[in-house]
């Protein structure tokens, strides 16, 4: 396949949410034909490569998440000859593809799972699947006390049939979790791989990367905490190993999504011959704090160093409070606990703070995930609850908003219908999204689009050399690359002297009429 590049270790990903990108046909649905129709913009915005969400044939029960046909495409969408058209238009751009794959369930609609509900107990069809029987004296109670991913939700992770037996999901009933010890579930997969590999996809997103192996026993989480019976068992490692030796015949790469407290164990998924990068959630649940977002950057680095990975930085994605919200809340970090209604928030506080965030992410070593809408400055938008589609607010008893609030669909012109985006949209967009839009934001120099298209072009003056600290007060970051390049960061209540410096790259806001760097604002100086 020729000589393999590591354009993955400082590529700029764009995350595309199809499903809100985007209306192509007018349906009020995100779709292909919109993405391919938007490709100039993402050139022109400089992104290395697209992430997508998932884009395969699904009902939808949560956001695709729940996948009926790996080698389909979900109609609403468009269509397979679509998505390959789409790979290729946007490479002749210079722009890679990495899609989702979701390996720990499939949807309950799924070819597997419909044939495991017809053959019954006891068959091999189950196996591909957990089937338990219940406990209990008549089977009523669920197999064990696993609890549900979905943060604040109380409902069981089992579901019971007509004919007794319980099925496992460790998220929707809609979800059914795979048998990951099965070899055809393995085969399946590696399958899947080279069919979207062979189509030119450049990488792929595993999603809940720690989840797929169980303990065969499904102990009691209770009587058996570690290891623990389903997160972060030691069987993964073989799986993703395998799964490199396929990527590695294609050139190909994988990003994991990992949440895991131990930096150790961690890295491990990271080694040489297992997945390329992981997804860093300290940096992103992390408050708007100086202290803080020093030790997760340095912590992050330090887990990465010894397996010689990249570090990836993110500040928001599909299920993330928008970053602007939410750092112009008075917790300005993110926890799926804490999510309520009516959290207020200062617009102004957090788009300032925003922008700071975009130049110190973009100027650390590594690679950078960019949610779609970020580069606009989208708010979290709010979601009337009788339009809220999300099950986590469903599985949370009405009590979580669910993650709606950063899926609504993008503006792209202000004096368009539905700010451009196409039909009316699946979910509602708020009245003064049309200020938010793509094309009057492209004719502002100091809008957030601005900044982002200008910061990603000169980006390249870091290099690739490591972080050095400098000196500085207390509250601001002061780092320096590879060139002499330095990014600061003023996070303390008063303004900051700069570094000696000869020039002036780029700055989030102004500075004040001193030439001191105010707070919440961020530059990127030549030595």
């Amino acid at each position: 396949m020729g000589q393999p590049t590591e354009w993955w270790r400082s590529a700029v990903i764009y995350q595309v949410y199809v499903r809100s990108f985007a209306d192509g046909d007018g349906d009020g649905t995100g779709d292909l034909a919109g993405v391919r129709a938007r490709l100039p913009y993402l050139a022109e915005l400089g992104v290395d490569a697209l992430w997508f969400s998932p884009w395969y044939l699904s009902p939808m029960k949560d956001g695709g998440y729940d996948v009926a046909d790996y080698r389909a495409i979900d109609p609403a969408f468009g269509t397979l000859a679509e998505a390959e058209k789409l790979i290729a238009e946007a490479r002749e751009l210079g722009i890679r593809t990495i899609v989702d794959i979701v390996p720990n369930h499939v949807s309950d609609q799924h070819p597997w799972f419909r044939a495991a509900l017809r053959a019954g107990p006891g068959s091999a069809e189950r196996e591909l699947f957990h089937f338990r029987p219940g406990r209990g004296e008549h089977g009523e109670l669920p197999p064990n006390d696993w609890p549900s991913q979905f943060v604040g939700s109380a409902e069981p992770v089992w579901t019971r049939l007509p004919d007794g037996d319980w099925y496992l999901h460790l998220f929707t009933p809609q979800q059914p979790d795979l048998n990951w010890a099965h070899p055809a579930v393995r085969q399946e997969h590696e399958d899947i791989l080279r069919f979207w590999f062979e189509r030119g996809v450049a990488g792929v997103r595993i999603d809940s990367a720690a989840l797929l192996a169980k303990d065969p026993d499904l102990p009691d989480l209770a009587l058996h905490p570690d290891p623990h019976p389903f997160v972060d068992r030691d069987e993964l490692h073989d799986i993703y190993r395998s799964w490199r030796a396929v990527a590695d015949e294609y050139d190909a790469v994988f990003v994991g999504e990992v949440w895991l407290p131990d930096t150790e164990r961690f890295a491990r998924y990271l080694r040489p011959d297992e997945l390329h990068t992981a997804f860093n959630f300290s940096f992103l649940s992390c408050p708007w704090d100086a202290g803080r977002l020093r030790t997760s950057i340095d912590t992050t680095l330090a887990e990465h160093g010894p397996v010689g990975a990249p570090a990836t930085w993110v500040l928001c994605n599909h299920d993330i409070t928008r970053t602007v919200t939410r750092y112009g809340r008075t917790d300005t970090g993110f926890d799926f606990a804490a999510k309520a209604f009516g959290t207020p928030t200062d617009l102004a506080l957090g788009t300032r703070r925003a922008r700071a965030a975009a130049l110190l992410t973009l100027a650390l070593p590594g690679a950078v995930y960019v949610y779609q809408g970020e580069e606009l400055g989208l708010p979290e938008a709010d979601i009337p609850r009788d339009r809220i589609e999300d099950p986590m607010h469903f599985r949370s008893g009405g009590t979580d908003p669910g993650r709606d609030g950063c899926r609504v669909p993008l503006p792209w012109a202000a004096g368009a219908p539905h700010a451009g985006f196409g039909g009316e949209p699946w979910l509602p967009q708020p009245a003064d999204w049309a200020s938010y839009a793509a094309d009057r934001q492209a004719l502002d120099p100091e809008s957030m689009l601005s900044l982002y298209r200008e910061a990603v072009r000169i980006r390249p003056v870091f290099g690739d050399g490591p972080l050095t600290w400098l000196p500085a007060p207390e509250g601001v970051l002061a780092f320096t690359r590879a060139q002499g390049s330095l990014c600061v960061v003023n996070l303390a209540d008063s303004p900051a002297d700069l570094p000696v410096h000869t020039q002036l790259l780029l700055a989030s806001g102004p500075l004040d009429p001193r030439g001191r760097l105010p707070k919440d604002t961020a530059v990127w100086l030549h030595g």
